[in-house]
């Protein structure tokens, strides 16, 4: 059974559990009866913040007997900093509703735990001061994000009402984006489309996938650019804008995006891979240290204005370096 108090102190909420049984590990059990993961039990367990029958719980792995009462104490989350930061930006595109910024990979778009400076809103907070606020306090005007290892286009409002403008834009589905993308193996075909719905990953909750309970429809179109003997070079654009939409249906198809840590970027999984041991190959995986996905092109309709216009990011240098080992190699 399980006895929750209401906060104490400083916004600390304090659940109690009673267990009926013995349990072998503390941190499973409680993972298994409170709304909390097991990663975010074992942190509070290293604060000090879980105890047994008074005392406090030293390791995850401890046990705990029939009958015994664990309290938990879980502290609010500290809000992350939103102060600018000199960080490096460069502008694709910009007038007097918004702005594209060329992402660098590695940067996290929004401050988060685990990434509480460092990030895209510090930096455009610093080049840009007036987007403070713009759509929310912490989208700094941000109108969508990408994952912190894709680079490239991403649209930025400078103001609440382009703000508003753009997100029906993309709610509409009016947004043009395009993606460049290098997957192992070959996709059949020059040109295909997955329409799979996408949701959270029964079996990893880290992860999205097909599989899934509660999935919702995303539509993936995609093109060879060109063909080497390991890889292919994919133009690739979006109908829907699902989490991690590309690299989760490429890599169901057994095509994975490469160095995607998360879906399986390496070649282990790839139907009819051959040749990885070739020392070239193993150069062109040595060129890139994240996913080698790049967001290539935005369309839309700036605010206040009754033109489109496309904004284009070029190839990165280390996508670029990918490109030249692999055409080395042709198919």
């Amino acid at each position: 059974m399980v006895f929750r108090s209401p906060s104490e102190g400083s916004g600390v909420k304090v659940h109690r559990v009673e267990f009926f049984e013995g349990v072998g590990r503390i941190d499973r059990a409680l993972a298994d009866r409170l709304p909390l993961s097991r990663t975010r039990i074992q942190a509070l367990i290293d604060a000090g913040r879980v105890s047994v029958d008074g005392e406090t719980v030293k390791k995850a792995s401890d046990p705990a007997d029939a009958g015994a009462v664990a309290v938990v104490e879980v502290p609010p989350k500290e809000e992350p900093s939103l102060e600018p930061e000199a960080i490096p930006l460069s502008f694709l595109y910009e007038d007097d509703a918004c702005l594209v910024v060329d992402k660098p990979a590695g940067i996290v778009v929004h401050p988060a735990p685990g990434h509480p400076s460092h990030t895209l809103v510090n930096a455009l907070l610093h080049h840009r001061p007036d987007v403070a606020g713009v759509g929310s306090e912490r989208k700094a005007g941000l109108v969508h994000r990408l994952d912190k290892e894709t680079s490239g286009c991403l649209l930025v409002a400078k103001s609440d009402r382009a703000h508003r403008e753009l997100s029906a834009q993309f709610a509409e589905r009016t947004v043009e984006k395009t993606y460049w993308a290098f997957a192992w193996g070959h996709l059949d075909g020059e040109s295909g489309t997955f329409d799979e719905p996408i949701g959270r990953s029964v079996r990893d909750r880290q992860k999205m996938s097909t599989r899934t309970a509660k999935g919702r429809r995303a539509v993936t179109r995609w093109t060879v650019l060109e063909r080497y003997t390991v890889a292919d070079w994919l133009e690739i654009g979006l109908e829907t804008g699902r989490t991690h939409q590309i690299r989760v249906h490429l890599s169901e198809a057994g095509h994975p995006v490469i160095r995607d840590a998360r879906y399986g970027g390496g070649p282990a999984r790839v139907r009819g891979f051959h040749g990885l041991q070739e020392a070239w190959a193993k150069e062109a995986v040595a060129a890139v240290d994240r996913q080698a996905l790049h967001a290539r092109e935005i369309g839309f309709r700036p605010p206040g204005s009754n033109e489109r216009v496309r904004v284009e990011s070029p190839m990165p240098e280390d996508l670029e370096r990918l490109r030249e080992i692999l055409r080395e190699h042709p198919a």
